[in-house]
């Protein structure tokens, strides 16, 4: 594959790795007609991808006031290490995947069971420090010589979505020759989950990085200018839920998967600025 060949001389350069489902999507419940309160109690442990660290907590505030037997324990993080964590035998009750492949990988491996339902969807942005230091204004100018660029790692959603975004624009013949390998040769850190992508880029410690839109939260607005990328080239993220196989709580794990499957979910969900997951 091209983009891969391009990616492993980025590795090189920055010695790490760069860019190098059966689940149908499901439908979000309507109305608040979960089980009985009494029924839904204890703790339930949630294994979720980083970008929904904002929006889960909120809807966790949410479902504990309509349960109030039971409490929400999360694990965030880069979603490749969390479905390790669970082929290792960390014990959780749900996860909650960035895309289809970890999801299919952990079905793979047997840490799930029952099936994925998409919740919710997401687009990629890029980010800079607020005053924006190497001026930029569109995608293309990723590949400005000098520019300090980070990005995610290839295994992380993210981080892939952001290769296929980059293949997309070299693909399109509106860019000189090369143009993926001048953008791979800017990256000077790859990142184990878009969270960390999001705190360089705010420290100043990069000129620009590539994360979700819903990771320009209020708390780091301020401190970040945010450039759309074109739909022509953006890709929208999937994420999917589901209950772990070697789940200790089922009956609130699953009143948690109908909870953000809600109208209620959803609309935290979108109140962050997730799309809708139809």
């Amino acid at each position: 594959m091209r983009v891969a060949s391009a990616l492993a001389m980025a590795v090189l350069a920055i010695a790490a790795v760069a860019c190098g489902g059966d689940d149908l999507p499901g439908s979000p419940a309507t109305g608040s007609t979960g089980p009985d309160a009494a029924q839904v109690t204890g703790d339930v442990t949630v294994f979720a991808a980083a970008s929904m660290t904002e929006a889960f907590t909120e809807i966790a505030v949410a479902f504990e006031a309509e349960y109030p037997g039971a409490h929400v324990v999360f694990n965030f993080g880069g979603t490749p290490t969390l479905r390790t964590q669970l082929e290792q035998g960390a014990r959780a009750d749900v996860f909650a995947s960035a895309n289809q492949e970890q999801m299919d990988l952990a079905r793979a491996s047997e840490v799930i069971e029952g099936s994925a339902k998409n919740f919710a969807r997401n687009s990629l942005v890029i980010i800079t420090p607020a005053d924006n230091p190497e001026g930029i204004e569109a995608p293309e100018d990723l590949a400005k010589r000098d520019l300090k660029l980070v990005v995610a790692n290839r295994n992380v959603p993210v981080g892939n979505y952001t290769c296929q975004m980059l293949t997309a624009m070299d693909d399109s013949g509106e860019f000189e020759a090369g143009f993926i390998q001048r953008v791979l040769d800017n990256v000077v850190s790859l990142e184990s989950n878009v969270k960390q992508v999001v705190a360089k880029v705010e420290l100043g410690e990069a000129d620009a990085g590539v994360v979700y839109g819903t990771d320009v939260t209020p708390g780091v607005a301020p401190n970040l200018t945010k450039i759309e990328v074109p739909d022509r080239y953006n890709v929208i993220a999937s994420y999917p839920i589901a209950l772990v196989k070697d789940h200790s709580n089922e009956g609130a794990a699953q009143a948690f998967i109908d909870f953000v499957l809600s109208e209620a979910g959803q609309a935290t969900l979108q109140k962050h600025g997730f799309l809708s997951a139809g």
